[in-house]
């Protein structure tokens, strides 16, 4: 990994060789979040946006040059990236805008963006020759790590507080993790996962000790820009035509819910790597959308407060993927959107309900609670006066509806019933 610099702490800002510590900066304990840094001009040499606009890779292996892993890693088999990006021009206009565009990171293996990381944290334990990686999660980070774990038969064992969704817990045992339900939060069960992998030497993949989950999902950031930049070769998915330069378009800004904050952390990691290697010209602004039940990173937003002077919050919320009493990659969140000059938002749990079959109906993309959270979070933003019109906009879905269907049923009315002949269905509809 010669394209590696170090890893440097974010706290303390001192640099470590990537085999020098394994997760975090010693210094300041389980809270010492290290970010991966990059020599870029030996990437530029490697990797372009015209070498890209031939490669037939379209999966997130198609960066594997700007990716934390040794050249020669096997990859899992399970095609991970290059999610569709929807031009939704119904969803624009019912908002009074003219670009909003759509990412469903639904049409991933397990049905989530936490796919990403995964990927990176089963070659990353592979290549330390670990036996056994574990993760704490609401659902979908476990789903994740249980599918492409599976298809490498790599064993795994899961965390859950008991309050996972049903359908997110089958996908576990459907692949054969090894599961542990918590009887507490979401943070219970990432301290007990935590305590178990350094008891039994498992490789770790929580969000934000592992500093790698951020590089996995910063390949979300990479896709927006060079979908949306127009190209003479085919693609599997839609493209939008728009303005920038640096070689990829920019949008201007991005919707991303937020409960631990390694999706929005990452979204700038790609974001800050594409502006560093000169494919961008313009940083969009980074819009964190948080459920009010679990709003510790707005609050700190809001009030102006560091990090680490965070106090944890008792989290409730129905968006499961987005509940975090103390978000764990805060440091990184936070960067995001005060560095970016975007906003932290928060909408209740009756806005997100609405947004899914508003999400749905607009855009044929059916998101659960977290992922039509980012679009509740647009909503509102328009609402504020945030939004110009003319301003590019890319909604990340980050998790598919059939994830949590109970959630879905409660945004919805009921069927219509009716006995078996055409009268009946001619007086259901009142024709």
């Amino acid at each position: 990994m010669d394209h590696v610099k170090s890893l440097k702490c974010l706290i303390c800002g001192a640099e470590y060789g990537a085999d020098e510590i394994e997760y975090v900066c010693p210094k300041h304990g389980d809270d010492g979040i290290v970010d991966v840094q990059y020599d870029y001009e030996l990437i530029g040499r490697r990797i372009s946006p015209a070498t890209l606009a031939e490669n037939r890779d379209y999966t997130i292996w198609r960066y594997k040059p700007l990716l934390p892993i040794r050249p020669d890693s096997p990859v899992p088999p399970l095609t991970v990236g290059w999610t569709p990006l929807y031009k939704a021009d119904r969803l624009a206009a019912g908002l009074g805008l003219k670009h909003v565009w759509v990412k469903d990171e639904g049409r991933q293996p397990s049905a989530s963006f936490k796919d990403r990381a995964s990927v990176v944290a089963v070659v990353k334990a592979q290549e330390r020759g670990a036996q056994i990686i574990t993760t704490a999660s609401t659902g979908n980070a476990g789903a994740a790590l249980s599918a492409l774990c599976a298809s490498v038969a790599q064993p795994n064992v899961i965390f859950l507080p008991e309050s996972a969704p049903p359908a997110k817990v089958a996908q576990l045992l459907v692949y054969g993790s090894t599961v542990i339900m918590v009887r507490g939060t979401y943070d219970d069960a990432f301290e007990l996962c935590a305590q178990a992998a350094k008891e039994f030497g498992w490789y770790n993949r929580n969000t934000g000790y592992n500093p790698y989950m951020s590089e996995g999902k910063k390949t979300a950031a990479y896709e927006i820009c060079e979908q949306l930049t127009p190209t003479p070769s085919p693609s599997p998915v839609a493209t939008g035509e728009g303005g920038g330069g640096g070689g990829w378009h920019a949008p201007d800004r991005i919707f991303v819910s937020v409960g631990d904050g390694c999706i929005i952390g990452g979204v700038h990691k790609g974001l800050r790597d594409l502006m560093a290697l000169g494919w961008i010209s313009k940083m969009p602004k980074l819009m964190g959308v948080q459920a009010a039940g679990s709003a510790a990173l707005y609050d700190a937003w809001r009030t102006g407060i560091a990090a680490m002077a965070m106090k944890p919050i008792d989290a409730h919320t129905i968006a499961d993927s987005i509940s975090a009493g103390l978000p764990a990659d805060r440091i990184k969140a936070l960067a995001a959107v005060r560095q970016t000059n975007g906003a932290y938002i928060k909408v209740t749990d009756e806005e997100i309900l609405a947004a899914i079959p508003a999400l749905a109906r607009g855009s044929g993309v059916f998101a659960e609670p977290a992922g039509a959270a980012a679009y509740a979070g647009l909503i509102k933003a328009v609402e504020l006066g945030l939004i110009h019109s003319d301003e590019r906009i890319v909604v990340l879905s980050t998790g598919n509806g059939l994830k949590d269907i109970a959630s879905a049923r409660k945004s919805v009315g009921q069927p219509v019933v009716v006995d078996k002949d055409l009268a009946a269905v001619k007086k259901a509809l009142s024709w």
